[in-house]
C-alpha cells in the first residue's frame, strides 16, 4: 500500500506550516502498510516549548484552513510533544530532547520517506 493522494498533499501542508514557524528536521513517512488507520505521519523538532506550540498552531491553523477537520489533538499544553491527527496524517511535533528519546524515525525505519517540498527552502536552494 502507499499513502494517498490527499495524504500526500496534506504532509507538504503541514510541512510548509511547520516551516514557516522554523521548525527543523522535518521528516514524512509513509506508514499506510503497517498502520490501517492513517497514511502518513509527519515529525517535526521545534526548539523550545514555545515552538512546539507555534508549530502546532500553524500546522493546525493551514490544514483546517484547507477543509481538513482534526480529529485529535494531544500534548499542547505541556509543549514537548504535540500530536495532530488529522485522520490520513499524524502529525508528531517534539522539542529536540523529546525526539531523540522517542526515536519515531528508528521505530518507523522499514517504512518509505516521503519527499518534502517546501516553497521556502526550494528558493534557498535555487539561490545557492
Amino acid at each position: 500500500m502507499t499513502a494517498s493522494p490527499h495524504a500526500l498533499e496534506l504532509v507538504q501542508l503541514a510541512a510548509a506550516a511547520a516551516d514557516s514557524k522554523n521548525g527543523q528536521d522535518l521528516v514524512a513517512l509513509d506508514v499506510s502498510g503497517p498502520l490501517p488507520l492513517t497514511d502518513a505521519f509527519l515529525i517535526v523538532t521545534g526548539r523550545t516549548e514555545r515552538n512546539v506550540t507555534a508549530i502546532s498552531d500553524a500546522i493546525e491553523d493551514r490544514l483546517i484552513e484547507a477543509g481538513t477537520k482534526l480529529i485529535r489533538r494531544e500534548g499542547k499544553s505541556l509543549g514537548r510533544w504535540v500530536l495532530l491527527d488529522f485522520g490520513d496524517l499524524v502529525v508528531h511535533v517534539f522539542h529536540e530532547e523529546d525526539r531523540l528519546y522517542y526515536a519515531l524515525e528508528r521505530l518507523w525505519k522499514d517504512c518509505p520517506v516521503i519527499p518534502i517540498q517546501v516553497a521556502e527552502r526550494a528558493a534557498v536552494a535555487e539561490s545557492d
